[in-house]
């Protein structure tokens, strides 16, 4: 089924030694792992606390033994279905705001999963590290992995690669994840009822999940290493989107200078990443799909709104899901409200 699409292109890589051993050993492990009625794919795998697919586990462990980190390195992170397009575009346009003029932007050509590379993914290129060895300094990269599955080279003080990691309203994360889930279920294959979308994301089960352990990792290593680690909410994004770009930009070491903000860059940059832009572009209504992962770019543009739950969820499963991320969170210091 629909695992077939991820994998077959694996299936024809020549892979180096180390490569050919950690294949090997994934392969050894994916039959002892705990499993679960997946999404869309045919089942999630329980790894290391979390709830991934054969992919993103092939994908972490390709990581955790042949990654080299440099300090230039930026993480873009999420949990799937909170912001990863928008904060793709963002960090982009943010690094390389020097390089393009906003009326012929990469940006108006390209979705941003093209500009940005997904980790999990680009780590198999052609078998080797070769691919992403290859890229320039400094990388874009994004992840929905958990900060706990990342290897201690990335994440401890001594490496000076940065995470920047945005998350949002688990009832909005439901509800989108549920919509995205039935555009990439198989023909044929019934769509999955919002009830049964709902019982799985509340036990935990759902891509690199449990949501609210993927959210406390990084708001934890946030507060443990601040400038390693920034933490947005989609919530405060949509509320204040220039004071937020402000926030990412000092974060990366690249503060707006008074001149650029004279020539009202901030403002381009905000108008250049904004869902309704680029939803507009025809390269994101299209059927286009990345040669990393075949999913049209299309799939990833529905509303981007805030308290689109209310049209989909009922009041108990509303109440059922806030009483779980108050439990979950309590004692943090991390909200939602």
């Amino acid at each position: 089924m629909e695992n077939s699409k991820f994998f077959a292109i694996e299936k024809e890589l020549k892979l180096d030694e180390g490569y050919q051993k950690t294949y090997k050993n994934v392969d050894e492990l994916l039959p002892t792992l705990p499993r679960s009625k997946g999404w869309w794919l045919d089942q999630l795998l329980q790894y290391q606390g979390f709830w991934l697919s054969n992919y993103g586990i092939r994908g972490n462990m390709l990581i955790d033994d042949h990654f080299n980190p440099r300090p230039t390195d930026i993480i873009v992170a999420t949990s799937p279905k909170c912001g990863t397009t928008w904060l793709r575009a963002l960090v982009f346009s943010i690094i390389n705001r020097n390089s393009f003029d906003f009326s012929d932007h990469p940006l108006r050509k390209a979705n941003p999963r093209d500009l940005v590379h997904f980790l999990e993914a680009n780590i198999r290129g052609d078998g080797s590290t070769a691919s992403i060895d290859g890229l320039p300094s400094p990388r874009l990269l994004s992840t929905h992995l958990p900060y706990s599955l990342f290897p201690e080279c990335m994440t401890d003080d001594t490496s000076a690669c940065r995470f920047v990691y945005i998350c949002r309203d688990p009832k909005d994360v439901l509800v989108s994840k549920w919509h995205f889930a039935n555009k990439l279920r198989p023909k044929g294959v019934p769509p999955l009822s919002l009830e049964e979308a709902f019982d799985l994301f509340c036990q935990g089960v759902s891509h690199y999940g449990p949501f609210w352990d993927h959210v406390l990792g990084y708001w934890k290593a946030s507060l443990e290493s601040p400038k390693k680690v920034l933490c947005l909410k989609y919530e405060d994004v949509k509320k204040e989107p220039l004071g937020c770009t402000r926030k990412v930009a000092n974060f990366l070491g690249v503060p707006f200078t008074p001149e650029e903000e004279n020539k009202e860059i901030v403002e381009e940059i905000v108008k250049l990443c904004s869902f309704e832009n680029m939803s507009n572009q025809d390269v994101n209504k299209s059927d286009t799909r990345s040669q990393e992962i075949p999913i049209p770019n299309s799939h990833f543009f529905r509303k981007g709104e805030v308290g689109d739950w209310v049209n989909h969820l009922s009041p108990q499963m509303s109440e059922i899901l806030d009483q779980i991320t108050e439990q979950k969170f309590q004692g943090t210091g991390f909200s939602f409200h």
